[in-house]
């Protein structure tokens, strides 16, 4: 059995990755590009999107580069041990606007968010990957899975919670706020992935293919539950896609910006902290929610019921600055779904590692975890960029500011813009957690 100690030291990782740096891009990056760094919606858009095309090739790649990996440290934990400090460096620069041309920002905004992608994929494809080699028992994989989803909804909503407040504390421009915030958030993400690939430990040794060969990429599309469980991981990251990349333009043009309740600021970040908390106390009871239902496929069905059900609500809901209790209900209440299946996915990945060792006599576990970790990447960079050419089809249009930054022209948010926003935060995921629902129904593994 594994030590407390070690569940902790693996969820730091997921904390760092998911909890600061994906979180913070997923819901900060759509009005930091367009209304900070001064981007046009098509360049966000089309930067998101070419990232992603980037991502389909990288990720793999990383994935049999990490099986093949043999160090002192193991397969997969040096990756995380010397990826940390790039990690949080070129986090860090990516929030920095420098002081060029249209032309300079642009290369900027591309090499920089490239360069996070891959740096991303060099620790994350790894560290997804040991979940595999640390212990062979599937329920004590689901714990670790848990302990991962802990971490990340925690620091999720310290960080969602924090940043606003922050913000102010920091001062000056939006573009130097970003600028430090970026600079502490990307330290602390360094430090977290270090101390992760630190206090793990690998005790099963992969069964490594003699050489490189092109079969193992066909053998995946051989692979039911891989193909499954791909989908099913695609459609959970355009799930959360959706939601957290127009949260902030939902505060803004339908509530009319950030509302002051007593003491609280409730803006973009902090309506989504609510549900971070939630996925953190409902990704810990997981594993017996799962136990209580019978299966891992089930138990994904029935969180994917939740999801729906209760984004379908939240459509009905008033734009107004009144209601905002109900939006943070139907957030922490869709939130409950996600909670439960958040830890699943990763448990599945590793059931279907298992099934790829025993099927074809040798480990794929870094190839398989690197479509989880393409799929979340792929999820939130198309939905992203979805987001921002629809809202352009809807009416919204860009405007030069006193800085010469691009900002959304207020004029242009018509009544069909907000009702856009509403349908991206609410009914778009609504249709999503169907398929999801209807996808682990079907996928093969019953365990």
């Amino acid at each position: 059995m594994s030590s407390v100690k070690e569940k902790i030291g693996y969820a730091l990782g997921d904390a760092a990755a998911g909890g600061i740096t994906w979180k913070i891009m997923s819901i900060a990056f759509p009005l930091f590009f367009t209304n900070v760094f001064g981007l046009s919606f098509a360049d966000a858009a089309a930067l998101m999107l070419v990232a992603r095309l980037f991502d389909v090739v990288t990720d793999p790649m990383m994935g049999s580069i990490a099986d093949r990996t043999s160090s002192r440290w193991g397969t997969y934990r040096p990756w995380i041990i010397f990826g940390a400090i790039p990690f949080g460096l070129i986090f860090a620069l990516l929030f920095f606007t420098p002081d060029f041309g249209p032309v300079g920002k642009r290369v900027y905004a591309y090499v920089l968010y490239l360069l996070m992608m891959a740096v991303y994929t060099m620790v994350n494809v790894p560290y997804g990957s040991l979940l595999g080699v640390m212990t062979e028992d599937s329920s004590e994989k689901n714990e670790f899975s848990s302990y991962r989803m802990v971490g990340a909804y925690a620091m999720g909503f310290v960080t969602l919670l924090s940043f606003p407040y922050l913000q102010k504390v920091v001062g000056g421009s939006d573009a130097h706020q970003y600028a430090v915030l970026g600079a502490c958030f990307g330290g602390l993400a360094a430090l977290m992935t270090l101390a992760c690939g630190l206090l793990t430990k690998e005790r099963l040794k992969p069964v490594r293919a003699e050489h490189f060969s092109m079969r193992q990429f066909a053998d995946l599309f051989s692979n039911r539950p891989w193909v499954f469980l791909t989908l099913i991981a695609i459609c959970t990251n355009f799930f959360n896609g959706f939601r957290y990349a127009v949260a902030g333009y939902m505060i803004d043009y339908c509530l009319d910006g950030e509302i002051t309740v007593g003491s609280l600021i409730i803006n973009y970040t902090v309506l989504m902290a609510f549900g971070e908390v939630t996925c953190m106390i409902f990704g810990g009871i997981s594993p017996a929610f799962t136990k209580r239902i019978g299966s891992k496929r089930m138990a994904f069905v029935w969180s994917s019921v939740i999801c729906l059900v209760t984004s379908v609500a939240a459509f009905f809901i008033p734009m107004s600055p009144s209601c905002i209790w109900l939006l943070v209900a139907s957030v922490v209440i869709t939130s409950i779904g996600v909670g439960f299946y958040s830890p699943l996915l990763w448990s599945m990945y590793a059931d279907v590692a298992d099934y790829a060792t025993e099927k074809n006599g040798t480990s794929a576990t870094g190839l398989i975890f690197s479509s989880g970790t393409m799929a979340q990447k792929l999820g939130g960079a198309i939905s992203g960029s979805l987001i921002a050419l629809l809202l352009g089809l809807a009416g919204a249009s860009m405007v030069p500011d006193e800085f010469g930054n691009s900002v959304i022209d207020p004029s242009s948010v018509t009544d069909s813009v907000k009702t856009m926003v509403w349908a991206l935060f609410t009914l778009f995921p609504a249709a999503i957690a169907l398929i999801m629902a209807i996808l682990a129904y079907f996928f093969p593994i019953k365990k």
